[in-house]
């Protein structure tokens, strides 16, 4: 059986507890980090302190691209045609949620290069989180999602 990969797990990646984990985890966050760190044979030796470095280094990119996002309509404004600020405004943000992404797919790396193991979480009705439950048609959406109704407990406010 495969070792489970959780959601956001980097494609390209071998699973953990895999022959090859090690090997793909490392080349895929070198490719995370500048490439000047590829020069530092203590990143490769040591893969758990290469994972520390693209966690602050992918965490300050989404930080940038934040802060970059707020401060663009204001920065901009007069040198810039406003529909042109606009696509800019897009751009952090298709870019924003790739950092983001890339953020979190290097957290799961990191736990899994420290021996963290993963294991599917369960919903409340049963199926593994992000299936429908047994007896409910697949396109609609489960009960505490977004999309769903509220989860007990949690009022609608209007």
């Amino acid at each position: 059986m495969a070792a489970y990969t959780p959601p956001g797990w980097p494609a390209g990646v071998h699973p953990p507890g895999s022959e090859e984990f090690e090997s793909t985890a490392v080349a895929w966050l070198l490719d995370v980090v500048p490439p000047d760190y590829r020069l530092h044979g203590v990143l490769r030796r040591y893969p758990v302190a290469l994972a520390a470095l693209a966690r602050y280094h992918s965490k300050a990119c989404v930080e940038g691209a934040r802060q970059g996002y707020r401060a663009a309509r204001t920065e901009l404004a007069g040198t810039l045609p406003p529909h042109a600020i606009d696509t800019v405004l897009a751009a952090y943000r298709k870019e924003g949620a790739r950092l983001a992404a890339t953020a979190r797919s290097v957290g799961l790396v990191e736990r899994a290069l420290r021996g963290e193991t993963f294991t599917p979480r369960m919903s409340p009705g049963g199926a593994p989180a992000g299936q429908p439950r047994p007896g409910q048609p697949a396109g609609q959406p489960q009960e505490g999602t977004r999309t769903g109704q509220p989860r007990r407990g949690n009022k609608i406010r209007s």
